[in-house]
């Protein structure tokens, strides 16, 4: 049977596809008289209790013409022939009650003070709308049960556990129903509320709590779980990922709240469950408006434009229209793919792709003379720590020689403003890349005092997903079948999403007034071992038993964890609640700093492991090298 009415629901569809939309809007309206007219004969029938004398038969036969004129004109008014009775609801039947009301006060002054047809009976016009409205609602009502009763009855539909029967949930679960050409059937519920267990939505009932969901993907045979809370804390989305681990469900998750403002919610707009979804924050509440003057219409360099934050940096600055965009990088193939990416977005953009060294003086100095930029955003720079224990010369060269000779060129060419991107690695280093990047810090503070540029530097943890960081080795790690490597079960990292990490950036390049140390809100640490289990999780594996986790042991110059300052240093706040300002960070004297970097420089032309390590130290006396790896220049 609900085959039957299947197959009759697709070729009735079919046949109305057939025809112009026209001829369908006045075949609804058609119908839609023929109930009119159905319920004005009811009307008489109930006036006169079924005994209907000749002569108000012939007033019945007269009325009826201009009634269902009347209605007619109301219903297309009304826009009653385009709404689809297979998705009636309330709004539905405000508009139908709208267009019988209508109807039925246009009836009485065209009988009545018009024409003056006092002996109609006035009962009989507001039975016929009361009727119309019952009549108009009832068939839209039948054909949409008989409709999703014969969705629901096909088979080979995906179940679906929804997890928050709010009214995200709610719509959710009507668009599945509602929707014959999807796969997906919405089979149970999950919610914490108390009050809404044992309760039934749409007909689907809320199983129980968060904790129930493995017994309820048993129970009720679920192939797919969806998470329904748009503002779901990350506490709730881990729980959410561990019930469904043991289970092998996929999980997806609907769009953010303000997605869900300028669309409904459907199938089609929700995503995989993301490692991000499960370090979320508080999304960031900074004033954009703020960005326009330092970005818009100006002229802007971004050094180390091809890497993860380097290409960050440069689609959000290009999306403030600035004068200029210059994108400086060495390596070319990443060069090329970003600039092909912004001219593709941003056609009217005047973009430049230049490829270069920010340790050659020579071409630097050229570039920023020739562009007279207004703000350098310096993010290039060597980060991979184990390397640059190996190849401390080139960390040397690349991250310190190059910010001095970064920061000179702007200086010299009097560039309003020059932001550092720098590391949480740089606070008390073990590491020869930390200490590189902690004696950046230092060359930025030291010129600050020395020309009109102003140096700020931002220091942050981790991003999610950047080259060489651990979420794509992990990634490819369970790709290959493990095992997934961790250096130690309590090592511990800051992280933060790439977007999120930039935003912060040029909201703390607002406020920098030179000579500007910042921190960025980076959140709890989080255990590496963690997040490798909850990759796992998220490709429908199971850790220890599909996907091994093997402990390989700290490597070359890494910490057990990380910090954002040192003791000596304070935080205080800025009027971002997630940018804080660090004071009281010691500095070399000018004079002092410089002498120290020309030995460097001069280490570099025959690179000596020990030499070297002793130069760091006297850059930076809080430099404690751990575990380290053989150097070589």
């Amino acid at each position: 049977m609900k085959r039957f009415f299947s197959q009759l629901e697709q070729r009735m569809t079919q046949s109305l596809e057939s025809i112009s939309p026209f001829m369908r809007s006045v075949l609804v309206i058609l119908m839609q008289a023929g109930l009119v007219a159905l319920a004005n004969g009811l009307a008489f029938v109930l006036r006169f209790e079924a005994s209907i004398s000749f002569e108000y038969q012939t007033i019945m036969m007269q009325g009826l013409p201009l009634l269902l004129a009347v209605y007619i004109v109301s219903f297309w008014t009304f826009s009653l022939h385009k709404g689809l009775w297979r998705y009636v609801g309330f709004h539905d039947l405000k508009m139908i009650t709208s267009a019988a009301i209508v109807s039925s006060i246009a009836s009485y002054l065209l009988l009545y003070p018009i024409l003056g047809w006092l002996a109609y009976p006035r009962s009989v016009l507001i039975m016929t709308g009361l009727l119309s409205v019952v009549f108009l609602t009832a068939v839209r009502g039948v054909v949409r049960l008989l409709r999703e009763w014969a969705v629901g009855g096909r088979s080979g539909r995906v179940r679906v556990l929804i997890v928050g029967a709010g009214s995200t949930g709610e719509m959710l679960a009507r668009d599945l129903v509602r929707n014959s050409s999807n796969e997906y059937e919405p089979a149970v519920f999950a919610d914490d509320d108390a009050t809404k267990c044992q309760r039934t939505i749409h007909g689907i009932p809320v199983g129980g709590t968060i904790a129930d969901i493995p017994a309820l993907i048993r129970r009720f045979d679920v192939k797919q779980l969806v998470v329904a809370i748009p503002s779901a804390s990350t506490a709730v989305m881990q729980r959410i990922l561990a019930g469904a681990s043991s289970c092998h469900v996929p999980i997806r998750i609907v769009p953010s709240t303000t997605q869900m403002l300028e669309h409904s919610v459907s199938l089609r707009q929700m995503r995989p469950l993301s490692l991000e979804d499960l370090l979320q924050r508080e999304p960031i509440q900074g004033d954009r408006q703020e960005l326009h003057p330092l970005l818009q219409g100006r002229r802007i360099v971004v050094t180390g434009a091809g890497g993860s934050i380097g290409s960050e940096l440069s689609r959000q600055v290009a999306r403030y229209h600035p004068e200029t965009l210059i994108l400086f990088e060495r390596h070319e193939h990443s060069l090329h793919t970003l600039e092909l990416e912004l001219r593709a977005l941003y056609p009217l953009l005047n973009l430049h792709a230049v490829l270069g060294d920010v340790t050659n003086n020579s071409q630097v100095q050229v570039l920023l003379n020739a562009v007279t930029p207004d703000t350098i955003f310096h993010a290039a720079a060597y980060k991979q720590v184990p390397m640059m224990e190996r190849n401390a010369a080139e960390a040397i060269r690349n991250n310190v020689i190059g910010t001095q000779v970064v920061a000179q060129a702007a200086r010299k060419a009097r560039v309003a403003r020059m932001v550092l991107i720098s590391t949480d690695k740089a606070v008390n280093p073990s590491s020869v890349m930390g200490a590189t990047k902690r004696v950046a810090e230092s060359i930025m503070r030291s010129l600050n005092q020395q020309g009109p540029t102003r140096f700020t530097t931002v220091r942050f943890g981790n991003v999610l997903g950047s080259a060489g960081s651990v979420i794509p080795l992990f990634m490819e790690q369970i790709r290959k079948g493990g095992p997934v490597t961790v250096t130690h079960p309590d090592v511990r990292r800051y992280f933060m999403t790439i977007p999120e990490s930039v935003e912060l950036i040029l909201q703390a390049a607002v406020r920098g007034d030179g000579g500007d140390l910042f921190v960025l809100d980076m959140g709890e640490q989080v255990r590496v071992v963690d997040l490798a289990r909850q990759i796992i999780m998220l490709s429908g594996l199971r850790p220890g038993q599909d996907i091994d986790i093997a402990f390989t042991g700290l490597r070359p110059g890494e910490k057990m964890s990380e910090e954002l300052v040192e003791p000596g240093e304070q935080v205080h706040p800025t009027s971002h609640s997630k940018i804080k300002r660090v004071v009281g960070q010691p500095v070399l004297p000018a004079d002092e700093l410089a002498r120290r970097l020309d030995e460097v420089v001069d280490l570099l032309a025959q690179p000596d492991q020990d030499l070297l390590l002793t130069s760091l130290k006297k850059l930076v006396p809080t430099f404690t090298p751990v575990n380290n790896g053989s150097l070589r220049g």
